[in-house]
């Protein structure tokens, strides 16, 4: 990596650092009219970061689908599947985690209230042109249906299309990222949770913290395995995309980060990312799933004195995969999206949910920055299933001549 880039991406690391303690430090002495400003100012530009998420998905994921060919459906059936296995198997090693350790426990039970957020003093709604995964499924959609009719044309506007969204990222979407770190976790230490609530079941998040780094560990040593590539070149890239997860508490979010620092691995081919990254940040959640299994445990355990038994933790965690892998890749979209088995399967009453909701959110952002940075080991999976070789590559290379005008000889290359 060049020296420019190593400063570029040193710079960003810092960006967000100094907003994530500039964010606490204004929420600790903030008033509230300061607090009326930052929490203003945190809305407009999440909606406006949100508003650019299904574009960047379509951007991305349809255009890479086109350069992929032939491999297309299996490459995603394979990302799909792999992202299911992450998570249920996180899930597994969370379960057995918490019949090993959580008896031998001692936590505090209660979670006082937190200070009130001021509310919004104006609301600038910027909504997306469709949901998340609505985009995930019109990029495929587009991708393959281009590779069936092969519309160079249609190929071409979505290359267009991929490159304007990639400016907005660089030029926009980047930049404002450090602010909306900063005003979140102003937030949160303006409402309490930084002095109050972590401390309650501090032992809980730094056991969870251990098991994500635990699984990022077994997700790169196995695509170190399955791709033949040293892993470590893709992970040591990652360290602006978990800061920046860290304080947005978003995959979707991130994804423009996350992005930047794939494509800075030279055992990555470009293909493979621009498809596994946004896929990634859509249906892979296994640093949510391991916290919310072990968080849902160790609620059991403490409100209804007991774990749940190993068939319905089974059932929980067999589902619970497939409902990660259609979460909205938002803030506590993952708790969200699994309530109905968290009801259903565990049992809980209003109370235990309530609990888990607010216990999930003290670390949302620690599991979103698993998630996110096990995106890398994926697409490393992938590109040892697919591109062992550089067969992406050498296929772009005949599509781009198979599409240059007529008249126009492509370019050859001598070799010495």
């Amino acid at each position: 990596m060049s020296t420019k880039s190593r400063f570029g991406e040193f710079g960003l690391i810092i960006k967000l650092v100094l907003g994530i303690v500039i964010g606490v430090i204004v929420g600790l002495f903030a008033n509230e009219a300061v607090m009326d400003v930052v929490v203003t100012a945190k809305y407009v530009m999440g909606q406006f970061i949100y508003y650019t998420v299904p574009l960047v998905i379509i951007a991305f994921i349809a255009p890479a689908i086109t350069r992929l060919g032939n491999n297309a459906n299996k490459m995603l059936g394979a990302g799909v599947a792999f992202a299911y296995v992450s998570a249920a198997a996180a899930a597994t090693m969370a379960a057995v985690a918490g019949y090993a350790i959580i008896p031998h426990l001692s936590i505090a039970t209660q979670v006082e209230g937190l200070r009130e957020l001021p509310k919004v003093v104006f609301q600038l709604s910027i909504p997306p042109v469709m949901p998340v995964m609505t985009a995930l499924v019109t990029a495929v959609m587009l991708g393959v249906a281009t590779i069936w009719t092969n519309a160079r044309t249609f190929r071409g506007i979505l290359s267009e299309f991929e490159n304007i969204m990639m400016q907005v990222v660089i030029r926009i979407v980047i930049p404002v990222l450090p602010f909306f770190i900063a005003a979140t976790f102003a937030g949160l230490a303006y409402e309490g949770s930084l002095t109050r609530q972590l401390p309650v079941f501090l032992e809980v998040i730094v056991l969870v913290l251990l098991g994500h780094w635990i699984w990022l560990a077994v997700l790169y040593t196995i695509a170190g395995v399955v791709s033949g590539r040293n892993p470590f070149e893709v992970l040591r890239h990652y360290a602006p995309a978990y800061l920046t997860a860290v304080g947005t508490m978003s995959s979707a979010a991130t994804l423009p980060v996350s992005l930047e620092c794939a494509r800075k691995s030279k055992v990555l081919s470009k293909d493979t990312v621009e498809f596994m990254i946004p896929l990634g940040a859509t249906i892979h959640l296994c640093g949510s799933v391991l916290t919310e299994t072990f968080f849902a445990m160790t609620i059991s355990m403490m409100l209804y004195g007991h774990l749940p038994s190993v068939g319905t933790m089974v059932l929980f965690v067999l589902l619970f995969g497939i409902f990660a892998i259609g979460a909205p890749g938002v803030p506590g979209g993952t708790v969200m999206a699994s309530l109905g088995i968290v009801v259903g399967v565990l049992g809980f009453d209003p109370a235990g949910v309530a609990l888990l909701l607010a216990v999930f959110a003290l670390q949302d952002s620690f599991g979103t920055a698993c998630n996110v940075t096990g995106d890398g080991a994926l697409a490393l999976m992938l590109e040892g299933l697919f591109n062992r070789h550089g067969e992406l590559n050498a296929a772009r290379h005949v599509e781009e001549a198979a599409d240059a005008p007529r008249g126009e000889e492509a370019p050859v290359r001598v070799e010495s």
